[in-house]
């Protein structure tokens, strides 16, 4: 196991970044024409992927080395730091699906995609450690089910990413196993946590797509600090089993990609009931027939009606954010949508009450169900051992002074669809939108650019945790633009429960008519010796 890169090991893959460049050629085709264009993996897409392979301009192991030559040429020797470990058996997988295709001539729905995996999803016989040195060295003997099935439709574990430790912050993403995450538009910033170490390392082209976890932001938050798109979905719609919990009630796994179409297709995968995972019993019927990518419309949002939820927006927000979320909703205007702006009356009185700290309970089981393996039993053990970042050691105690059960009775601590206090607020939501016909609102996923590395003062203006987290209605955020420094900015819709195939809808077609994702400019294409590519074959 790779826990981080040795100075032997990081000399080789640079070399080989240096041979191979960051792209391949047509080394699965014998009959390739010897000019073939090289395949940049910078900044591809799921279908550029499967398309390279298709036509032979490089094979799933040439393109495996890639992203390895990537993340070795610029994770640590910039500082950017979001990879905890590189799976040392993504290369023989890759193998292994070249020969699948060969034999058979056929793709599996997600083949040879590389994925960056955040680190609190179990992923079998590689280390997963939520980013605490308490947990190093466990490797789960399974995966987490959603791992599972992104695996079995031909996706590959490139690497684990690192994480705000135990994803106790929305901030920042710092682990006492691997050191903090840095955001590759400006390293002086951070990239917000807790999925931060993804998000990073998907908007640097470490893998073709990646996974993150949301409690409260840590989907979103990091995807729109990266100029990412990120789904938070439906509580219940994706299966929780095998992912280090924070707070259950709130959790849940999702999507970080490049674009609108690359998270779908993601999505599409991760979707449904899961017999491990009760609580995605609600999702039975309610993935559409057909998947999830029909609803990838270039002109969806002619005729939609969109709410701008100003009780978001204007929470004192940053002017620049400000200037860059009026000229996303002008922009959703241009593509054909009705705009109206919407407010959610006694939104303090309806959202209040709705947070519960679960966290002790919950990860006390999650610890218990991994079998003799994991090195601490409990979080009591894990505060005994000091074992932990020195900034989450209040979180640590807090939880083990303050933690419930949330088959407590009190209101607010239970699950998204028995709960009276979560069911009203959703109510609450939901009949605004149905007031003014609206299929989503809309307001930016954070009021304020990215805060400065080591400013733990400067977190403010995050807008995904007081809706969405605890109604259990899906939340996406799109890139829309840069603030200061090259920072991006990130536009979130919010739909009504179950309803992702409207906000695909939206999202797909505000990002067709804007593009404003762009690569950060630290994070080129690798240099590569054309003539030299035969040396991957």
């Amino acid at each position: 196991m790779t826990t981080r890169y040795t100075s032997g090991r990081l000399f080789l893959l640079v070399l080989l970044g240096t041979v191979l460049g960051s792209g391949c050629r047509q080394s699965a085709r014998p009959d390739a024409p010897a000019n073939a264009p090289r395949f940049e993996v910078a900044e591809a897409s799921i279908a550029d992927v499967q398309g390279a392979l298709k036509r032979g301009d490089c094979n799933c192991e040439q393109l495996v080395r890639a992203y390895q030559a990537r993340i070795a040429a610029y994770d640590q020797p910039t500082g950017l730091n979001a990879i905890i470990l590189t799976n040392p058996a993504a290369l023989a997988t890759a193998k292994e699906l070249d020969a699948e295709y060969r034999r058979t001539g056929k793709m599996r729905a997600l083949h040879c995609i590389p994925l960056i995996v955040k680190d609190n999803y179990n992923t079998a016989g590689l280390q997963t450690a939520a980013g605490s040195l308490a947990l190093k060295g466990f490797a789960p003997t399974t995966d987490a089910t959603v791992v599972r099935a992104l695996k079995a439709a031909g996706a590959i574990v490139l690497a684990k990413s690192n994480m705000a430790e135990w994803a106790f912050s929305p901030m920042v993403t710092i682990s006492s196993l691997a050191g903090e995450t840095r955001n590759p538009y400006n390293l002086a910033h951070v990239p917000a946590g807790s999925s931060g170490g993804t998000a990073a390392a998907v908007a640097a082209s470490f893998g073709t797509a990646g996974l993150g976890t949301d409690t409260g932001n840590s989907i979103r938050g990091p995807s729109s600090h990266n100029a990412l798109v990120g789904f938070r979905p439906t509580l219940g719609l994706v299966s929780r089993a095998g992912i280090v919990p924070l707070y259950l009630r709130n959790d849940t796994g999702g999507p970080m990609a490049r674009s609108v179409a690359d998270a779908t297709r993601l999505l599409e995968v991760m979707a449904g009931p899961d017999p491990a995972d009760p609580l995605t019993a609600y999702s039975a019927g309610q993935v559409p027939a057909g998947g999830y990518q029909r609803f990838l419309i270039k002109d969806g949002l002619k005729g939609a009606r969109i709410g701008v939820l100003r009780t978001l927006s204007e929470r004192n927000p940053d002017p620049q954010v400000k200037a860059v979320f009026a000229q996303a909703v002008a922009d959703l205007r241009r593509a054909g949508a009705v705009v109206v702006d919407v407010d959610i009356p006694d939104f303090a009185q309806v959202s209040k009450g709705q947070w519960a700290s679960v966290f002790k309970h919950d990860v006390n089981a999650y610890l218990a169900a991994q079998g003799p393996g994991v090195p601490v039993k409990n979080i009591d053990a894990v505060l005994a051992s000091g074992k932990y970042a020195a900034y989450i050691k209040e979180n640590l105690q807090d939880e083990l002074a303050h933690g419930v059960s949330p088959a407590a009775s009190t209101a607010g601590r239970g699950e998204a669809y028995t709960d009276p206090r979560r069911i009203a607020f959703r109510r609450a939501v939901t009949a605004v939108m149905d007031r003014y016909q609206v299929g989503a609102l809309v307001y930016p996923t954070w009021n304020n650019p990215p805060a400065k590395v080591g400013d733990f003062k400067g977190y403010k203006g995050d807008n995904s945790q007081l809706i969405a987290p605890h109604t259990g209605q899906p939340a996406f955020t799109v890139p829309m633009g840069f603030t200061y420094d090259h920072l991006p900015a990130g536009l979130q819709f919010l739909g009504r429960s179950f309803d992702e195939p409207t906000l695909i809808k939206y999202a797909y077609a505000y990002e067709q008519a804007t593009h404003h994702r762009r690569a950060p400019a630290r994070f080129p294409a690798l240099p590569g010796v054309a003539s030299q590519q035969k040396a991957g074959r």
